[in-house]
């Protein structure tokens, strides 16, 4: 395994956890709006889903019932070091927590419940502040900042512990690394890399050295940043978050690609609403999310909403189109991630400034992508410092 020291770290990060399933509306109406702390207004419950906080040095586990945040038996789990990031596996055995002495690996029980794996020892010493777990649940693939390298650690799809102390690499054309995604058929890695754009790197999870050939595009404006890069589950479209990417008052962009070809859409960057696009949720059921960590003249962030409409007869004529949706939904400060829950009744977001610390979404059920606020809750004994977020499949 690599064992030398990276540079730096980030001091808050964010995992970006996808959705494979079909988001359903709630039953409860188009209400919403704002509950207190553990409250709510759907009725709704969840799958399992967890929490990294920074500042306590715990992974917070919780679901959902009946409308009220609770947490799994044994939550939080306390660790010997600040957590930086975090990924469930596909299969939702397993877990991966990283944190400042390496990587560890967790045991997903019954009902969500994690047990500590890998003897407790690490699977690997890399500082990781964006991972995730390949399609076939057996390769780790990992980075972290001014290391320049994305790593892939070969798991046991069973347990996630490490097959070999032998890690395969791939070498960027530059040492910032924001982000990391797994286009939906595993086949490509793209890396979003701050001023130097977003490398697409090939990917082949039945090879023991998976990395293949590079490319390269860059960011839209030179004075731009990629942030956050997602891949959409259908397997049609790549999402790329910039700074500095639009005009006006806020500038962030989301550049949205056409897998197939890699070429950009019409109208591409749209506006994403804020300055600093953090995170990225693309849904199976045709609407993508944009976390934005900054907005113009506010002290909160937001999450902004797009429709996707394709129209063509065959793969090679259909054409992509994005509508942003009328609406946004406030967040608290610094805004670092969402997941969906494995129910599809909830969109969760996390703050890692807090006021608050999670915000639970429904989907409106009159206005198609609306999000309404159904609770806002604590991840911990405040500040927490909640970094990443990441729900079971």
């Amino acid at each position: 395994m690599k064992t030398g020291k990276w540079l730096a770290m980030l001091a808050a990060v964010m995992l970006l956890a996808g959705c494979k399933g079909f988001w359903k509306a709630p039953s409860s109406g188009s209400g919403g709006g704002s509950g207190g702390s553990g409250g709510s207004s759907s009725g709704l419950s969840s799958g399992a889903f967890y929490v990294a906080n920074q500042a306590t040095n715990q992974i917070a586990a919780f679901s959902i019932i009946s409308g009220a945040l609770t947490a799994i038996s044994g939550s939080p789990y306390t660790l010997t070091s600040a957590p930086f990031a975090i990924a469930v596996a596909p299969n939702g055995n397993f877990l991966y927590v990283s944190t400042a002495q390496g990587i560890f690996v967790y045991l997903v029980g019954s009902g969500g419940g994690l047990t500590l794996g890998n003897g407790g020892q690490v699977i690997s010493s890399d500082l990781a502040t964006t991972m995730q777990v390949d399609a076939t649940n057996s390769w780790l693939v990992e980075s972290g900042p001014d290391t320049g390298e994305v790593m892939a650690v070969p798991i046991n799809s069973s347990t996630g512990a490490p097959l070999s102390t032998i890690e395969q690499s791939a070498l960027l054309p530059a040492l910032t690394v924001q982000q990391l995604a797994l286009a939906a058929d595993n086949a490509n890695v793209f890396v979003a890399m701050g001023s130097a754009g977003t490398e697409e790197i090939a990917f082949n999870a039945s090879s023991s050295t998976p990395f293949g050939g590079e490319s390269n595009f860059a960011v839209k404006n030179s004075a731009g940043s990629a942030l956050s890069v997602a891949a959409d589950p259908n397997g049609k479209l790549i999402f790329v978050g910039e700074t500095a990417a639009t005009s006006g008052t806020n500038t962030g962009g989301l550049r949205v690609f056409n897998y197939s070809t890699m070429k950009e859409l019409s109208g591409s960057p749209f506006p994403s609403g804020g300055l600093a696009p953090y995170s990225i949720l693309p849904l199976s059921n045709g609407f993508v999310y944009v976390d934005n960590r900054t907005v113009s003249n506010s002290l909160n962030g937001n999450i902004s909403g797009f429709a996707v409409t394709s129209s063509g007869t065959t793969s090679s004529t259909t054409t992509y189109s994005l509508s942003a949706l009328s609406t946004t939904a406030t967040t608290g400060v610094y805004p670092v991630g969402m997941a969906v829950d494995s129910k599809g009744n909830y969109l969760l977001a996390v703050d890692f400034g807090g006021n608050p610390d999670l915000e639970a979404y429904t989907l409106d059920t009159k206005i198609p992508g609306k999000l309404n606020q159904a609770f806002t809750g604590a991840t911990g004994t405040d500040p927490a410092q909640a970094t990443a977020i990441a729900a079971l499949p």
